[in-house]
């Protein structure tokens, strides 16, 4: 088990201490070592000297994915090239990706943070975690591959997809720890009732699931169907991967390894600080990165922070589950619109399956929005009013959570693309 007792159960003034000596040396090698940080303080009249605490945080400038494809490839790096050892890139929709570097003791953190990850969620040497994460230039396969090696657990390197290839090895292997995304998982649970598991077959029992937003609901259908505890974790490449914050098995809120990684909470509009315990846009500093270290970078996730003690003993902040993105958030007919709340709404009703799409249009000058569901096969055997019974409770569940006006579309069991990554859960033809 990984416990850094003296960082995770650090006290909020030493925790503080300590983030600000880091933050000074950070912000002294970026100002030095990145001409894009160097002018951007300029312009902003601010040098390294003006960085005494955490609490001079709000003098730095803010990054974005933007200002990392603007300096694409290596523009932000703040050693020389010969001294990383590993790039990753994300896998961006448009655009160039963005690029992250890690030295040599970027990657002892990573591994570090990832294996407080696993540990969090009871994880120990003598399980043997499925890593059905892609592997490549998306962090998630290595980034819990080498926390569970460092761990000292058994890593089943399956990357994602090749579902009956799963299916395989989890009853060979005797896998007890399954990682991927919550919608893959999902799906996982249908292939394994199709193919007549009985209980006692598998052996897992948790499961490391991140990459996309999930709700409550997502986890109860998750636990029930696939018979594990569900813990969310959260990373993203350009901070480090996976390992900047996870649940434990309290399932209260994802602990920040703040040592590491100092959160903001900020208004998306006015990019002010927001505050205690108020929700609003994720911002990340790193403060011991040395390949890509990054002032105040803006995540575009949801949440709020809790700065209580947990239950588990962790005095590390949490941050609340991501309630979805500024950026992914739709607006129709001026309503902000996330898919989690569909989600949220579709997982409370017995009728329907946890796998649906949004279709956004423009009619006549009109944004609209069709909800497509699928629902259980019993519905299409039944009677037509059976079906306009349950068309009706699921638009007037949808509108009651949205606000707006929603059409309806039921379809069959399977209907609906099934994903091996990110589930693709929104199509919206406006911009096509």
């Amino acid at each position: 088990m990984i416990w850094n007792q003296t960082m995770e159960c650090a006290d909020r003034k030493m925790m503080e201490l300590y983030q600000s000596e880091k933050l000074r040396d950070m912000v002294s090698r970026v100002y030095h070592n990145v001409p894009f940080y160097r002018q951007r303080m300029q312009q902003m009249h601010v040098g390294p000297e003006d960085i005494k605490t955490v609490h001079d945080l709000h003098k730095l400038p803010f990054t974005t994915k933007a200002d990392l494809r603007d300096n694409y490839p290596y523009g932000l790096f703040a050693v020389p090239t010969s001294e990383i050892v590993r790039l990753h890139a994300s896998s961006g929709t448009t655009g160039k990706p963005t690029v992250v570097g890690y030295t040599r003791k970027d990657l002892s953190t990573w591994s570090e943070v990832v294996a407080r990850t696993l540990s969090c969620a009871g994880i120990s040497r003598e399980d043997f975690i499925q890593i059905a994460y892609g592997y490549g230039l998306f962090t998630g396969g290595l980034g819990i591959h080498y926390g569970s090696e460092k761990l000292g657990a058994t890593v089943i390197p399956v990357s994602g997809g090749n579902t009956k290839r799963q299916l395989q090895l989890l009853q060979d292997f005797g896998s007890t720890v399954l990682a991927c995304t919550p919608s893959y998982a999902l799906y996982l649970a249908e292939a394994i009732e199709e193919h007549g598991f009985k209980d006692g077959d598998l052996k897992l029992r948790v499961g490391i699931f991140g990459a996309e937003p999930w709700s409550e609901s997502m986890r109860s259908s998750i636990e029930n169907n696939l018979g594990v505890m569900a813990i969310d974790i959260y990373g993203l490449s350009e901070i480090i991967g996976p390992g900047v914050a996870s649940e434990c098995e309290k399932k209260c809120g994802l602990h920040i390894n703040e040592d590491h990684f100092i959160p903001e909470i900020i208004n998306p509009e006015t990019l002010e600080p927001v505050e205690k315990g108020e929700k609003g846009e994720l911002v990340f500093t790193t403060i011991t990165k040395e390949g890509l270290p990054l002032l105040r970078y803006r995540t575009r996730d949801l949440t709020r922070l809790d700065y209580q003690p947990c239950a588990c003993s962790r005095t590390l902040v949490r941050m609340e589950k991501c309630l979805g993105r500024s950026d992914d958030m739709l607006i129709i007919r001026g309503v902000n619109i996330f898919p989690s709340q569909v989600e949220t709404v579709l997982l409370e009703m017995s009728e329907t399956l946890p796998h649906y799409m949004l279709i956004v249009e423009r009619v006549n000058n009109l944004d609209s929005l069709t909800l497509m569901v699928e629902v259980e096969e019993q519905f299409f055997s039944d009677e037509i009013k059976e079906l306009e019974r349950l068309s009706a409770k699921i638009r007037h569940n949808a509108e009651s959570a949205l606000g707006i006006s929603v059409g309806v579309k039921l379809v069959e069991p399977k209907t609906i693309e099934r994903s091996e990554g990110k589930a693709k859960r929104v199509i919206d033809k406006r911009s096509l």
